[in-house]
Formats: structure tokens, sequence, C-alpha cells
């Protein structure tokens, strides 16, 4: 029998941005039928489907709640909605932190909090938000734009993450590790998104500039690391995550360090990667089958 899954976007996005074009074929390949389908949309009844996996639901942001209840009331979501609803909150790279992963140093400002001010280039982000919407990067000091920003992000309810900004993104962009059944499938590099890069005309998230890369030992080795503390934190295995991205840059002082851990709707970069990573996406699909 032909199992049925979903891959779910968004109304401005309702099947996805392209990257996932071979992505179909190869599950059809796999034996697995899979259609497109809105999350909000009331009239598709996602409960039949053996597996309904989150794509590209970025108008999330606005309403994350919601789409939270949706999340826990959907029967067989990849990823899970306890892995969901903790990694579309930034605040885990906190989490992360405190578990000894090397990460981007980040100050977690709650709304009315006014902070002592970087003396370097620093980027201010919402900690719920998607496709580097809302992020701004300032130079150091007392800038009043910055102070503007935040004040924005604050009155519009949003935890604002602080971050020193990471030169080497000027050079060599992030590397994003992608995984698949907790296996490693493939990289891409993503350039700088905070140095004028266009919205999308979706107006979902910032144009990005991709590119193949074969990731350094080290950023392999972190990226690794990155998922076994991810999963033991929330109690679960790596084969437990359908599929997983770890983005990654190099600290001043040449080492790796995470950026972020996307666990709930990333792009995959399947447009940057070797042909067979549609199939093997489609045979981590397989394994999550009931």
């Amino acid at each position: 029998m032909t199992a049925r899954a979903v891959l779910v976007g968004c109304a401005e996005l309702p099947q996805g941005n392209g990257d996932e074009r071979a992505v179909l074929p190869a599950l059809a390949d796999a034996g697995v039928a899979a259609r497109w389908a809105v999350w909000d949309d009331p009239d598709f009844d996602f409960a039949s489907a053996d597996l309904v996996i989150l794509r590209a639901t970025w108008d999330y942001t606005a309403r994350r709640a919601e789409f939270l209840d949706w999340c826990a009331a959907v029967p067989g979501l990849r990823n899970p909605v306890d892995v969901v609803r903790w990694n579309t909150d930034k605040a885990y790279l906190a989490d992360l932190a405190a578990d000894g992963v090397p990460v981007v140093p980040t100050r977690l400002l709650s709304p009315g909090t006014v902070p002592d001010w970087p003396g370097r280039a620093f980027v201010l982000k919402p900690t719920v938000g998607a496709g580097s919407r809302g992020a701004a990067r300032f130079p150091g000091g007392a800038d009043p734009r910055a102070a503007e920003h935040l004040g924005a992000l604050h009155a519009a309810g949003h935890t604002v993450l602080l971050q020193p900004y990471q030169s080497s993104v000027d050079i060599e962009g992030e590397t994003a590790l992608v995984f698949f059944g907790g296996r490693y499938s493939h990289a891409f590099t993503k350039s700088a998104m905070l140095t004028g890069a266009a919205v999308d005309g979706s107006g979902l998230f910032v144009s990005e500039k991709l590119g193949t890369v074969a990731p350094e030992p080290r950023f392999r080795a972190l990226a690794e690391d990155v998922l076994d503390a991810a999963v033991a934190r929330l109690g679960r295995r790596r084969a437990d995550l359908l599929y997983a991205r770890v983005d990654v840059v190099r600290a001043d002082d040449g080492t790796p360090v995470l950026l972020e851990l996307e666990l709930a709707e990333p792009s995959l970069g399947f447009g940057c990667a070797d042909a067979a990573a549609p199939a093997r996406f489609a045979a981590a699909v397989r394994d999550h089958l009931p």
C-alpha cells in the first residue's frame, strides 16, 4: 500500500519556495505519495496522512500560539510538536550554551530591558522569527538606531537576542549542515543577509545566496555535537528528527560556533546538494512512517 505524506506550507507559499522541487518525485520512487497543503486550511484533513512534514510554514511567527496548538493536534507531525515548541523560540540557544555547546554569545533582552551596548558590531533579532525578518546589524556603541529597533521589537511583544556580529560571515558566510534521520546528508553556504539583502516576494524571508560546500571537519564535528546536545535536552533520539539544519560560523579566533539550530521548518538546500539528497530525505521519511 502506498503511504501518504503531506508537505506543509503557508498561504503565501502553499508549495514552498521551490527548494523541494525534486523531493516529491523522490518520495514517489520510495512508495510515498506526497502533496502540499497550507497549515491553517480548515478544509484539509491532515489526519488522513501517514506523515505531516513542516516545510514552509513561515507565517507562524505572527501567531505562534495558534500554530503550536495546530501542531499539537496533528497526528504524525514531523518534527514532533515538543521539538517545534522548543526550537521556534531562539531562547533555545541559551539552553544549548548552558549545556556546554559553543554558541555565538547570546543575551536575551526581555521587553523593557535596556542593555549596555557592546563596543563592537552586534545584531538584534527577535527570539521568535523566521527568515531573518526583524534582524538587523549595528555598529558598536550606543547607536540610536539600535535603541529604536530594540524598542520597536519590544513594543511588538518580542524578547530580543543581542549577539556580537561575527565578521567572518562577511567573507565566508554561514555553513548550514543538513541531517536526515539524525545522519549527515550535505551542507551549503549562506551569504551575509544583514547587509542590504532584499526580502522575498512572499514577504516571509530575506533572500539568500546559497552555495555548495564541503564542510571542514571541525564544522562537521560541532554540528554532530549540537544534535547530540539537543536530543539529550529534549529526551529524544537523533533518529526522532526527520530533518535538522545546523548553522555554523567561524568566531574571531577561528573556532566554529553555533549560530542557529533549525528543527522546525528550515530550508534544506536541495538545490545545492548532490543529486542523491532527495532520495536520502525520502529514505528518512520511510523510516518515520508508522
